[in-house]
């Protein structure tokens, strides 16, 4: 059950072999460069081009489809293309899209006058929360990957013994200390997310001190090192509600890569000891808390703010209530 939940969640769809024993070839951005068939995913401040809409295109793909801008060698600024930051993403496996299946995709991070010199109107240059939904499952996949190893190479330039400037190898998936030749791979930070039901089976929601007071979402947290999924789960849901709750069942997980996320869905129940009175927010990080019958949730949907649909909170929480929800307007951080 939990495969077939995690497969529909937009972040988690993928549709590209990630190729990775070719990461080792020597001179491989070389030979991606000099291959005409070879494909670039130019990004920019975590945002990426939309391809221009296409009629042919439409015709031999999905007809409702958004698709990220995969550029050709020549499209490419020579100073971005010879650059040190870039990823090899693997190779595209869909056979109706415009690239041939086994097309070489590589990620290149743009600097500003590099992006307005390829791209000047801005509005075509898209966070992956706002498309994520609208894009296929090579492009989402695509842009989850590139984004989060991007972003790991963002806060590990320098190595974490001697704080030496680290030098990008294989492909963009290793940093090397150039003083001890240790080498640092790309980290995914896991959280957990509960939908925690009572004896009435409501669901208990709470709202961020960061978000507007009146959006709420699922409880979550950071798994602490040494600690099981299922241990942070009580744990993070007593820290945040004051609440014990039990029998947490793993649900599927979707990366969440702002910065360096997996989050990992459980449900849980709360214990047979607890009343579902003794709510007691934490008062730093969740403000309120309110548990809601899918009656409730519904009636609340002319004021309440739910999780975004690019997000595993808007699955669980569809899941449970049996029907699509409202749509809600994504939480945009940097």
């Amino acid at each position: 059950m939990s495969f077939t939940f995690t497969t529909r969640l937009p972040l988690s769809r993928h549709a590209v072999d990630r190729d990775h024993l070719s990461r080792a070839i020597p001179g491989l951005f070389d030979e991606l460069c000099a291959d005409a068939a070879t494909r670039f995913l130019p990004v920019w401040h975590g945002k990426m081009l939309l391809a221009p809409h296409s009629p042919t295109a439409a015709a031999s793909a999905s007809a409702t489809a958004v698709h990220l801008a995969l550029l050709p060698s020549s499209s490419v600024p020579a100073s971005r293309r010879n650059a040190s930051l870039r990823v090899y993403l693997g190779r595209s496996l869909p056979t109706d899209l415009p690239e041939p299946a086994g097309t070489r995709i590589v990620a290149v991070q743009l600097d500003d006058d590099d992006a307005a010199l390829l791209e000047p109107d801005e509005g075509r240059w898209v966070g992956l929360r706002t498309v994520a939904t609208a894009l296929g499952d090579r492009d989402a996949g695509l842009f989850t990957e590139a984004l989060g190893v991007l972003n790991w190479h963002a806060s590990h330039g320098h190595c974490p013994r001697c704080g030496a400037a680290t030098v990008v190898e294989e492909a963009g998936w290793v940093r090397r200390c150039p003083v001890d030749n240790s080498q640092v791979f790309p980290r995914t930070d896991p959280a957990v997310i509960v939908l925690i039901t009572d004896a009435d089976d409501r669901i208990l929601l709470g709202s961020n001190a960061m978000w507007e007071n009146n959006r709420y979402s699922l409880l979550a947290g950071f798994v602490e090192p040494g600690e099981a999924l299922e241990s942070a789960v009580i744990r993070e849901m007593f820290e945040e509600s004051g609440l014990r709750v039990t029998d947490p069942a793993y649900v599927g997980s979707q990366p969440w890569p702002f910065p360096a996320s997996v989050m990992c869905g459980f449900t849980a129940r709360l214990a047979d000891d607890q009343q579902a009175g003794d709510l007691l927010p934490d008062g730093a990080e969740i403000l309120a808390l309110r548990w809601f019958s899918r009656q409730e949730l519904h009636e609340a949907a002319e004021w309440m703010l739910l999780p975004g649909p690019s997000s595993i909170a808007h699955a669980m929480i569809e899941r449970w209530f049996g029907a699509p929800l409202r749509a809600s307007p994504e939480l945009i951080r940097p």
